[in-house]
């Protein structure tokens, strides 16, 4: 299967919402959406409030609003979250703790639970292929060299 390289945003979602060691983001009861919990990402993800910095940061900003415009860009939308949509499901990392931030749910037609097949076909909305879009163009993006098949 074509999977992309991890230094796409989409591929590093994919490998934190799949990773047993990161809490603050996990799929929803479906697979079809995530959920982040913002005051945990921040502490866990972004270094926020921590005094130590750490050799190598997973993003480059301390600014959650900053990830939450990566997830824009990427054709993610925001889903209201009601208290049963945020409980409902197996948390299968056993965690029913939340930090203090507020949760956030975000979906996305090809990011889905098993299916890192799909993530080729998350595009950046650039400018010039929001204008393809708005032409009804379809916007194609070459794949990176390394890819294997």
């Amino acid at each position: 299967p074509v999977i992309p390289r991890p230094c796409t945003f989409p591929m590093k979602l994919w490998l934190l919402v799949n990773s047993p060691c990161v809490h603050s983001v996990r799929w929803d009861a479906r697979g079809e959406g995530l959920f982040i919990d913002q005051g945990l990402f921040e502490q866990e993800l972004l270094g926020v409030g921590l005094s130590a910095a750490r050799e190598e940061e997973l993003f480059k900003t301390k600014n959650f609003g900053s990830i939450v415009r990566q997830l824009n860009l990427y054709g993610f939308h925001k889903l209201t979250v009601s208290p049963a949509s945020s409980t409902v499901g197996s948390r299968p990392r056993g965690d029913t703790s939340y930090a203090d931030g507020p949760l956030h749910h975000f979906w996305n037609p090809h990011f889905r639970y098993g299916r890192p097949d799909l993530l080729v076909k998350i595009k950046r909305l650039t400018k010039a292929n929001k204008e393809k879009l708005d032409a009804g163009l379809e916007v194609t993006s070459r794949l990176p060299d390394d890819l294997q098949y």
